[in-house]
């Protein structure tokens, strides 16, 4: 029961209490670039939870059986972005080949999740917090759920904003600024659930 309990706080501490985007304001490039429209925003929503899911996995047994046993830590970051960047270029391919509108839809974007930083902070805080592989993983999938929350919340708010007509000094990026900022504040109402 303590294991259920303790993977479940760990789940609801990186989903919601400290959400990359909305609390640690870590991939901000992607959230605020993709949504515009709901489609672009789950295609990205997959996309990150593929990447975040399995980098987590890649990375911890990167570095603890090669990086650690070859002291060789300093080159956590450069092999972590190489992982990224491996699992990225297969879900281009992939996305490429069965769904060449979202492909064209998400742009620049897709190939940005190799330097999306929330992805590479998952996997360095997975090392930093010294998380065992299945921790990791779950960290990692709850990390980009939060995310994915994050993102169609805002890109629902923004489609529901641009239909109406705020006044002209708001439209535009100052209005989802703002949008992003109101959400962030929204998500810190779960701070007390876990520390």
């Amino acid at each position: 029961m303590q294991h259920v309990t303790e993977y479940l706080l760990l789940i609801l501490g990186a989903a919601l209490v400290n959400n990359f985007v909305l609390r640690q304001f870590l991939g901000i490039c992607p959230f605020l670039g993709v949504s515009r429209k709901i489609k672009t925003a789950v295609g990205m929503s997959l996309a990150v939870i593929f990447v975040m899911t399995c980098a987590s996995a890649v990375t911890w047994a990167l570095f603890r059986f090669v990086l650690v046993p070859l002291s060789a830590e300093y080159l956590q970051t450069i092999a972590f972005i190489l992982v990224i960047a491996t699992f990225v270029q297969l879900v281009e391919l992939s996305m490429k080949k069965f769904s060449p509108a979202l492909h064209q839809a998400l742009g620049i974007f897709l190939p940005l999740i190799t330097t999306n930083c929330a992805v590479l902070g998952v996997a360095v805080i997975n090392i930093k917090k010294m998380h065992t592989f299945m921790q990791s993983v779950a960290f990692g999938f709850a990390g980009a759920l939060g995310f994915a929350l994050a993102l169609i919340i805002f890109t629902g708010l923004r489609e529901k904003i641009d239909r109406s007509d705020p006044p002209k000094a708001f439209q535009g990026v100052a209005i989802a600024l703002i949008t992003a900022g109101l959400l962030s504040l929204a998500f810190m109402g779960f701070a007390g659930l876990v520390k």
